[in-house]
Order: C-alpha cells, then sequence, then structure tokens
C-alpha cells in the first residue's frame, strides 16, 4: 500500500467532516458517547444587533466556552458573566459538572476567575509575549 501526505489550509469541507466523523465513532466506542449539544447565549440591542455572545457546547458531563465576545460598549458591564451564568445554568440542567474555558486576554482572564473559574493550565507566549491559561470550575 502507498500512502500519501498532505499539508494544506484548504481541506476538502467532506475531508474534515470525515475526519470528525472517524474520531468521534473511535471516542463513542472508547469511553461512550459524548452526548454533545451546542450551547449559545445571544445578547442583542433593541434594534436586534448582537451585542454579546457565547458559543460552546456540552459533552461527557462538561461545558466547554469555546467563544465569548462582549461589544466594546458593553465591557466593563459584568457582561461576561452573566452569558457564563446563562450558559452554566443550562449545563446544569443537561447534567454537567464542570465547565471549562481558555484565553490570553488579561481582562478576560479576570472576568472568568471573578466568575469562579480557576487556572489548571497554562501556554507560555501563545501568542508571543502573552499566555493562553485553561481555566475550569466545577458547577
Amino acid at each position: 500500500m502507498t500512502l500519501s501526505l498532505t499539508v494544506t489550509d484548504s481541506a476538502d469541507p467532506a475531508d474534515v467532516e470525515a475526519i470528525g466523523r472517524e474520531l468521534t465513532a473511535f471516542n463513542d466506542a472508547d469511553v461512550g458517547p459524548s452526548g454533545r449539544r451546542p450551547v449559545v447565549v445571544l445578547v442583542r440591542d433593541e434594534a436586534g444587533a448582537l451585542k454579546a455572545g457565547v458559543s460552546g457546547y456540552t459533552a461527557w458531563g462538561w461545558l466547554y466556552v469555546q467563544w465569548l465576545f462582549v461589544a466594546p460598549d458593553l465591557r466593563g458591564q459584568q457582561m461576561a458573566g452573566k452569558m457564563l451564568t446563562a450558559a452554566e445554568d443550562e449545563a446544569r440542567r443537561r447534567g454537567c459538572h464542570g465547565a471549562f474555558i481558555d484565553t490570553f486576554n488579561p481582562a478576560a482572564e479576570t472576568a472568568y476567575r471573578r466568575q469562579g473559574y480557576e487556572i489548571f493550565g497554562e501556554l507560555p507566549d501563545f501568542p508571543p509575549g502573552r499566555r493562553r491559561l485553561f481555566l475550569q470550575k466545577k458547577l
């Protein structure tokens, strides 16, 4: 059998989907189904414009907050905490026992720690001059 190895920044979406499908099948057989479900929290103004949001998912009893955004005019008003509380409440309803998030932004670190998250890992110089922090919280 002859194999080829390709590195690309423009993979066929069907190939990327196949990687996810195969890994999911492996993990399901190894540790059981994840029960992965999206969690999205949206904050809109009176005109319907998106001003802040959280996007993540629950799986294997954990909430993972993948993205959290707050528009500049809402920063400093504890909006991140309000959205995290909403996402955490939903995760608890789904039976989750923990939550995790990562950031390289010092202001975000402060907001997450205020919300009860604790650092459990760090990558220095990711990006250069900063540190990427991984935080978790028991729900």
